[in-house]
């Protein structure tokens, strides 16, 4: 019958496969079509469920599940050996049978062929010993290209017997910012009309490989102007370089009210008073920018502050792991930022924590997430900036890792053993001691890892690492978070690094923070590398990490653009601005107001900063995007406006109570002996950090000037229009 059909195939069809070349097989040709046209992707037959009752697996990760579910599954309904045109695979594809997801494979197109050959030689699997693809190489590596130019890429797989095939037209190819540099289902790249850069990836066959496309400015700028740009420290050096690269000039220098008001809120989370804001802009000493950093590092908000943006990452649901263990994980954060804690000792006392729930906070890390397969791809994202949380079910389609690779990760947190009350949400309240389990079995003493597919007991092994030979009586995670903080891994100190970087600049070099891979390259590499070295060099000392960033000249940047930078958004010509944190910005209108806030189990005249709890109500918090509770971390913050937030400014009672306060600012301003100007300058310094211009000041006196307006009716209308503004809102 096979013969038969193969005859038949070779008689009716157009270019068939020569007697010197060897029939299509499944994995070496096959799942390529099937992964290059979309039949395996998410959207179609690789869904959790399939679609219409045929399901593949993901990208084609699975080749025996695959090969059941076309050649078997269905009582093989979906290939005709006897007339393998007439296979219902095949007919679907080619838009001959009607086919939800349009026509694929137009007959006579070089895939049909090769689909329809296979079917003809009978469905052959690719033989265990045939040549492996090794690597896939995207020509050109690198690309300078002009405005709405367009250039074709080219796909190489090299074999592991030393050969190498043309694949482009099976390659599925994607952009990491279209608006710069758009790439074709065939590879070819189209150049936007703004100068930027892009990288195109292209994947293969479980392989990928990346092309990066520069787009400059097409007038060149001199290079006089790039050599006289400040150099405050080896950050700008890199910086600047790379605006050459792209004819990109950087903005002007900030001034001293938009840098004074900028850094008090990047460093310590509030706002300057009044009179701090006088003494800055009065002070005519040169170097009054680096000893104000300074002294911001060494102010107890510091630890407030960036122990407030931990919580989003480490702090669990206290429903489900108990008021008083969220407590202690919130305490033990606050006090590890108090003493400058070394970021890798705090990593390290993270990962291998031991201990009561009650007494170590760390160990609460361990409470909320209690499976190895949900601590797995935590400390992965948080601790070496790695997403793994695709590789559990499947190859990541966008990087090295698959299932041996996760669940060999995985295995670290095999053996934690957990000894007292357990997780009864909603209450929790027990207490609960982490510690090394014998590894026998039972979720009390910990267990091993096995392979959801093999059922192989998984190793720990690192990341991009080998086995280790474990001593049995020494935690596992003990050796992982050895690893984790030693030089000779790639991530860790480039992933906090990143993660401060952005939090002061406004976006990460690698974006989103936590994504670093090959296919996600950060905008600035040398810059990146170069950051991470110094942490390293300075102990890992976090608040040497930031006052080295705020020092350098790319920081104090003004956020106005030039004609030359107004299209830049990863490049740092400019500084980025960024709406504030929830936190911060209730702390600044109870500040400006003069009536603090009121929160659940917090003592009177607390700071929004300073809430350990989530679950700790506020209308205002909620809508400018604090975490809800029920939410697992790590938890990343968005910097969007919303209208829920313009509408919360403009109309919440809450916020109306504290403007017109009898004991608040307004009021006392009010009855004081200032002019309407003073009272001007000061609602300006205590929103603003600045004086108002002059065209500001006349305006805002019509206020007091207007018919039937009292000087504390006019008082309260400045100030709660001065809140509701952009200038207020954003960190400028």
């Amino acid at each position: 019958m096979r013969r038969f059909a193969l005859i038949l195939a070779t008689l009716c069809f157009a270019q068939p496969a020569s007697a010197a070349e060897p029939a299509p097989t499944f994995e070496r040709d096959i799942q390529p079509i099937l992964t290059r046209f979309g039949c395996n992707a998410g959207a179609c037959h690789g869904k959790a469920r399939g679609q219409n009752g045929f399901q593949l697996s993901l990208l084609a990760y699975d080749h025996d599940f695959d090969f059941n579910a076309i050649s078997t599954e269905a009582r093989g309904r979906r290939i005709f050996p006897a007339n393998p045109a007439h296979s219902l695979l095949l007919r679907k594809a080619s838009g001959q049978t009607p086919h939800g997801g349009g026509r694929k494979l137009p007959e006579g197109s070089p895939e049909y062929r090769t689909l329809l050959a296979w079917l003809a030689a009978g469905t052959p699997r690719t033989p265990a010993d045939a040549p492996k693809v090794e690597k896939i190489v995207v020509a050109p590596g690198n690309k300078l290209m002009t405005f709405n130019e367009t250039h074709q890429l080219t796909v190489t797989a090299h074999y592991s017997d030393g050969t190498t095939r043309d694949v482009t037209n099976l390659a599925q190819f994607s952009s990491s910012e279209s608006v710069y540099a758009a790439v074709s289902t065939e590879g070819k790249v189209k150049a936007g009309p703004i100068p930027g850069e892009a990288t195109i990836m292209a994947r293969f066959a479980e392989k990928f490989a990346v092309c990066n496309v520069l787009i400059p400015l097409p007038t060149a700028v001199d290079a006089s102007v790039y050599a006289k740009l400040p150099r405050n420290n080896f950050i700008d050096g890199h910086v600047w370089a790379k605006l050459k690269q792209l004819n990109v000039t950087p903005a002007e220098l900030s001034s001293d009210a938009q840098f004074h008001r900028r850094v008090y809120l990047d460093v310590i989370g509030r706002l300057p008073t009044p009179d701090e804001a006088r003494t800055f802009l009065a002070d005519k000493d040169a170097k009054k920018r680096e000893k104000l950093i300074d002294a911001l590092l060494d102010r107890p908000e510091y630890a407030d502050f960036w122990a407030n943006k931990w919580t989003d990452l480490l702090r669990p649901n206290p429903y489900h792991v108990g008021m008083k263990a969220t407590y202690n994980l919130d305490q033990w954060l606050r006090k590890s930022f108090r003493e400058n804690k070394p970021y890798d000792q705090f990593v390290r006392e993270i990962v291998a924590a031991n201990g009561s729930t009650w007494t170590n906070g760390a160990t609460v890390f361990y409470r909320n997430r209690r499976e190895p397969d949900e601590l797995a791809p935590m400390v992965g994202q948080l601790f070496l900036g790695v997403r793994l949380d695709c590789a559990k079910c499947h190859h990541h389609p966008f990087e090295v890792w698959g299932q041996d690779d996760f669940y060999s990760f995985a295995a670290f947190f095999g053996r934690i053993g957990r000894q007292g009350v357990g997780i009864s949400a909603p209450i929790s309240g027990g207490e609960e001691a982490i510690h090394l389990g014998s590894g026998s079995g039972g979720r009390r003493n910990g267990s091993t890892v096995r392979h959801p597919l093999t059922n192989k007991e998984m190793t720990p092994t690192p990341l991009l690492g080998k086995p280790l030979d474990l001593d049995p009586d020494k935690d596992p995670r003990a050796v992982l978070a050895d690893w984790i903080t030693s030089p000779e891994n790639p991530y860790f100190a480039k992933v906090i690094v990143n993660r401060v970087w952005a939090d002061l600049m406004g976006r990460g070099i690698v974006d989103p923070v936590d994504d670093l891979r090959a296919t996600n390259p950060p905008s600035n590499p040398e810059l990146l590398d170069a950051l991470a070295k110094d942490f390293r060099t300075g102990k890992c000392d976090l608040k040497k990490l930031i006052r080295t960033i705020c020092l350098s000249h790319a920081y104090q940047l003004s956020t106005t653009p030039n004609d030359r930078n107004a299209s830049d958004l990863r490049n740092y010509s400019r500084h980025y601005r960024q709406r504030l944190r929830a936190e911060v910005l209730l702390d600044m209108v109870s500040d400006i107001s003069g009536v603090p806030e009121k929160f659940e189990a917090m003592p009177l005249g607390s700071r929004a900063i300073e809430v350990w709890t989530a679950r700790a109500q506020s209308v205002f918090l909620d809508s400018f995007g604090r975490p809800d509770p029920n939410q697992d971390p790590p938890c990343e913050r968005t910097s969007d406006t919303t209208v829920v937030q313009a509408l919360h400014l403009m109309n919440s009672p809450a916020l109306y109570r504290k403007v017109t306060a009898d004991d608040g600012r307004c009021a006392t301003l009010a009855a004081s002996k200032k002019t309407p100007t003073e009272i001007i300058d000061e609602l300006y310094l205590l929103a603003y950090c600045r004086y108002p211009t002059d065209t500001e000041r006349a305006k805002a006196l019509k206020r007091f000037e207007k018919p039937g307006a009292t000087r504390r009716s006019a008082t309260e209308d400045l100030m709660w229009a001065l809140i509701n503004t952009p200038e207020f809102v954003f960190n400028d």
